[in-house]
């Protein structure tokens, strides 16, 4: 009876001590939230940072002030979330690079499973594979067979060496069995000016930074790398359309918080997002971007980017792509 007495002591002593952090989670926030964008004003994360925030804003009725702290590819940014008081009010809009590519290409001070809390996967946007006009191959089966009988002729132009466009075209060579010379850029922008300019003769990138090209035939998409056909593209076939399964490339956005943030914050973010996201507006403002909403559990996307750092780290691996770890 006394033993019955005691753990029902501590039962009680473990509910009050669990209450005070349910009634803050459901309170969650009281205060200003700061959402990290690892890169500068304009590009996709700033946007999708700047639509959702906004939305949060409205549901919990407290200010999301959006804080770009650019720098190493979006490893800086990401790293001050993974060194923020885990309180839920540091929050991050992260994407593929810094999350799951950076760690395997170069030594960074956090590691992205240990050190960050995963809330939501909240976009996908797709890589498509494009050549310059003077490309002489219009799909991939001649693309492939222009390569191969011209190995080490061909160039591939990338944003940077480890960035998504690189790895993306690596993946390309291991999947095809192909020859082509990675000439890395300092961002996506210069990369398609040599590309328009006929420098060199293919890239993988966003589809929204390249569509306005394709659109006015300055550039020929060849295949996209979604597991579906762009409603923005509908006639460039995917790349498992293309005889390609696993040549699937895909940039993504999702947010994240410090380790250690209580398991119901999480929730409470989690929560918040996902509403902003399922608001028609919000959907609309990123469509126009080309973006794909995603949404889903803390522990889903966890395991997403865990798949995705195995499969870059392989693809780095695969490819001798040298490092800087």
């Amino acid at each position: 009876m006394g033993e019955m007495t005691m753990c029902g002591r501590l039962l009680a002593a473990l509910l009050l001590l669990l209450a005070p952090v349910t009634a803050s989670a459901q309170d969650f926030p009281t205060k200003p939230v700061r959402l990290i964008v690892p890169f500068p004003p304009g590009g996709p994360n700033d946007i999708i940072a700047r639509v959702i925030g906004q939305k949060i804003s409205e549901l919990a009725r407290q200010p999301v002030i959006v804080d770009n702290r650019a720098g190493q590819g979006g490893v800086l940014g990401t790293d001050a979330v993974a060194k923020a008081a885990p309180d839920g009010y540091t929050v991050a809009i992260a994407s593929a690079g810094a999350l799951a590519i950076s760690p395997s290409m170069e030594k960074v001070a956090y590691d992205t499973l240990q050190d960050l809390a995963p809330v939501t996967l909240v976009a996908t946007v797709p890589e498509m594979l494009v050549v310059a006009a003077n490309v002489p191959a219009k799909n991939m089966n001649e693309l492939v067979a222009l390569a191969k009988a011209q190995p080490g002729k061909l160039n591939f132009a990338s944003s940077g060496p480890g960035s998504l466009p690189h790895l993306a075209c690596e993946l390309f060579k291991l999947t095809a069995k192909v020859d082509i010379v990675h000439v890395p850029y300092r961002g996506a922008a210069p990369a398609v000016n040599d590309l328009l300019g006929q420098q060199v003769q293919m890239t993988f990138l966003d589809l929204p930074v390249i569509l306005p090209q394709i659109k006015a035939g300055a550039l020929r998409p060849i295949a996209l790398g979604g597991r579906e056909r762009a409603p923005t593209a509908p006639d460039v076939p995917t790349t498992a359309e293309t005889g390609m399964p696993d040549l699937i490339i895909e940039n993504w956005y999702g947010m994240v918080a410090p380790a250690g943030t209580p398991p119901a914050i999480v929730a409470r973010l989690n929560q918040l997002t996902t509403a902003a996201m399922a608001d028609p507006m919000v959907k609309q403002k990123l469509a126009e971007q080309g973006l794909t909403l995603a949404g889903d559990t803390p522990e889903h996307f966890r395991d997403f980017i865990a798949a995705d750092i195995r499969k870059w780290a392989k693809v780095i691996q695969d490819a001798g792509v040298v490092t800087t770890k």
